[in-house]
């Protein structure tokens, strides 16, 4: 779509420089972006991807950039394994000063239907995960004396539709534990935000609507903007965020949507 191309963000070279950044879910999508401006503004980055081919790819391809990062397969819904990636990303580029919550899907249910077994599953990877992997790092940016946490929520956790459960439910959760983790550990130099984008053209997007030229032309036409996010510029957002010049921002919801949540405000 040629919509999506204009006003390509600029990154500042050099803004994380010093600074560990690890990213869950980063081998894909808005995840992918992140890496790709952090590593650009001098961070060195660590994401994980529960798919190893993904992984793979994703590592190739920012060589192909001539940006070094260090990826591994992990699954963030296991304590374990969420330890484990912590681990060697730390002994690979050192104490992680940033962590970006990313990893998560949408899926939608039926209330009345769905098992607890899928409700299980879902939260696992859309709220649980983000509390293992901040409870892996909090205990270093204390000893450091500062840090950030960004997690990527949905502007469904504020306002959302029919046909959007449960996901509007986790989203909500993400703010809830941003709120309350940020005024855990506001004290102490750590810094916890949430991002909330609207509707970003990612491959997955971009897959769905692939033969819905209808929906997607009723999707677009209620954008303000006329077109959906790239995830270069929730990525933006998310390094400023990560940046000491965001170093009075904590326990905020930064909406991204391109205008879409003011209709409702």
């Amino acid at each position: 779509m040629s919509t999506v191309s204009r006003g390509a963000p600029r990154t500042t070279p050099g803004e994380l420089a010093g600074e560990v950044i690890l990213v869950s879910g980063g081998a894909q999508g808005i995840g992918n972006a992140v890496v790709r401006a952090a590593r650009q503004q001098g961070a060195s980055v660590s994401f994980c991807d529960l798919d190893a081919s993904r992984v793979t790819a994703a590592v190739e391809a920012f060589a192909a950039e001539s940006l070094d990062v260090h990826g591994m397969v992990a699954d963030v819904t296991d304590e374990e394994s969420v330890d484990e990636w912590i681990a060697a990303a730390s002994s690979a580029l050192g104490t992680p000063s940033g962590l970006v919550n990313n990893a998560g899907r949408n899926a939608y249910a039926d209330p009345t239907t769905m098992t607890v077994a899928e409700w299980d599953d879902f939260f696992d990877l859309d709220l649980k995960a983000s509390w293992l992997c901040a409870r892996a790092v909090v205990p270093g940016m204390l000893s450091a004396g500062r840090g950030s946490i960004v997690s990527i929520s949905s502007i469904h956790a504020k306002m959302t539709t029919a046909g959007m459960f449960p996901y509007a439910a986790a989203k909500a959760g993400q703010l809830g534990f941003t709120r309350s983790l940020a005024l855990e550990v506001a004290g102490r130099g750590v810094r916890v935000n949430a991002v909330s984008p609207g509707l970003v053209w990612t491959p997955l997007a971009e897959a769905h609507y692939a033969d819905r030229p209808e929906e997607l032309a009723s999707t677009l036409a209620v954008q303000p903007m006329g077109r959906p996010a790239r995830p270069a510029e929730i990525a933006e957002v998310v390094s400023f965020l990560l940046s000491p010049r965001a170093s009075f921002v904590n326990g905020a919801d930064w909406a991204v949507d391109g205008a879409h949540s003011a209709r409702f405000a």
